[in-house]
C-alpha cells in the first residue's frame, strides 16, 4: 500500500519509549515530519495503564500519519522538570501533549474516552497538514480518476488495496464493483458487493453499483435502437416496445433519452407491468450521481406526474 496510499511508518517506529537522550530526535525533530503524541506516564499511575493502550490504538489506526512517544517521568525526571520550566504542566499525570513542527500545540490530562482520544490524535494530524485517514481519501480520488480515464485494471487494484486498509469503505466496494463492470465481469462485480459488511450494505455507493450491474445485465439482451424506435413510432401505445427502447437507449449510453421514454411510458400507464417504468427510472437514478442533470430533471418530471 505504500505506493498507493503514500508513505507510512513501519509499525515498530510508530510507538517508542523515549528518554532524555532521545527526546530531541524522537519528539522535536520527528514532529517536523509528522505529529508526535507524547504520553507522560509513570508505573505507579493507575489511569496511565488504561490511557496508554488507548493512545497506542489511536496512533496505530492513523497508519503513520502520527507517531507516539512514551516518557516515563520517574526515569526521566530531569527532562520532565526542564519541560515543566518551559511551560508544560507536568505536575500531574497522565499528561498527553501533541508536538507539531517542533513545538507543543495541544494537550490534555487524565483519562479520556477512546472517541475523544482518537479525535485528539486526528486534530494533531490535521494541525500538521496531514490526513487523519492515512491518505485513503486521496487514494479513492486517484482510483476514481483511473477508472474515468479507462485505466480499469489499475483502478481495480487501487480499490482493492484501499479495502485492505479499510474493509468498511463503501466507496471502495462500490468502486471495485464498477471496475469489474467496466471489465465486463458482472458476476465478480456482484460478488464484491455481496462481500461488503452488513453495516454498509445499504450505503449509497453500494446501491449505485447494484443498480449499474442490473442495467449492465439488461444491456446484454437489449435490442437494436433503430428497430425499436421504428416500432414505437409505428405504435406509440405499444408500451412493451417503449420499455425495450428505453433499455436499448441506456445500453447505447443515452441515459437521458432512456429516461424520457420511461417518463412517457409512465405518463401513458403508470401501473403497466406492476409499475415497471417507475422501477426502471429509479434504477437509472440510483446508478447515476445524485447531482447528475439527468437525475435532477428526471426526478422533477416524475414528481410532477405523480403529484399532478
Amino acid at each position: 500500500m505504500t505506493e498507493i496510499l503514500g508513505s507510512t511508518a513501519p509499525a515498530g517506529d510508530l510507538i517508542k519509549d523515549v528518554t532524555e537522550a532521545t527526546f530531541m530526535q524522537d519528539v522535536v525533530e520527528a514532529s517536523m515530519q509528522a505529529p508526535v503524541i507524547v504520553d507522560f506516564w509513570a508505573p505507579w499511575c493507575g489511569p496511565c495503564k488504561t490511557l496508554g493502550p488507548m493512545l497506542e490504538a489511536a496512533v496505530t489506526k492513523a497508519k503513520g500519519a502520527a507517531t507516539m512517544a512514551k516518557i516515563n517521568v520517574d526515569e526521566n525526571q530531569r527532562l520532565a522538570q526542564a519541560l515543566a520550566q518551559q511551560g508544560l504542566p507536568l505536575q500531574s499525570i497522565p499528561t498527553v501533549v501533541a508536538f507539531v513542527e517542533g513545538r507543543p500545540v495541544d494537550m490534555f490530562q487524565g483519562a479520556l474516552p477512546a472517541s475523544e482520544i482518537e479525535a485528539f490524535v486526528n486534530k494533531a494530524i490535521e494541525a500538521g497538514g496531514g490526513s487523519a485517514d492515512g491518505g485513503l481519501a486521496e487514494a479513492l480520488e486517484a482510483a476514481e480518476q483511473m477508472l474515468a480515464e479507462g485505466a480499469v485494471a489499475d483502478a481495480a487494484q487501487t480499490f482493492a488495496a484501499i479495502l485492505g486498509e479499510d474493509d468498511k469503505s463503501a466507496a471502495a466496494y462500490g468502486g471495485l464493483a464498477r471496475a469489474h463492470i467496466a471489465l465486463g465481469d458482472l458476476d465478480q462485480a456482484e460478488a464484491v458487493l455481496n462481500g461488503a459488511p452488513a453495516e454498509i450494505a445499504d450505503a449509497a455507493e453500494i446501491e449505485a453499483a447494484h443498480a449499474q450491474i442490473a442495467l449492465a445485465r439488461q444491456a446484454e439482451n437489449a435490442g437494436p435502437v433503430g428497430e425499436l424506435s421504428a416500432a414505437v413510432e409505428a405504435s406509440p401505445d405499444d408500451l412493451q416496445a417503449r420499455f425495450d427502447l428505453a433499455q436499448a437507449l441506456h445500453a447505447a449510453g443515452d441515459a437521458e433519452a432512456a429516461v424520457d421514454q420511461l417518463l412517457e411510458l409512465f405518463r401513458r400507464d403508470r401501473e403497466w407491468n406492476d409499475g415497471a417504468a417507475k422501477a426502471q427510472l429509479f434504477t437509472i437514478f440510483d446508478a447515476l450521481k445524485p447531482n447528475d442533470p439527468v437525475v435532477l430533471n428526471g426526478r422533477r418530471k416524475l414528481s410532477s406526474m405523480i403529484f399532478a
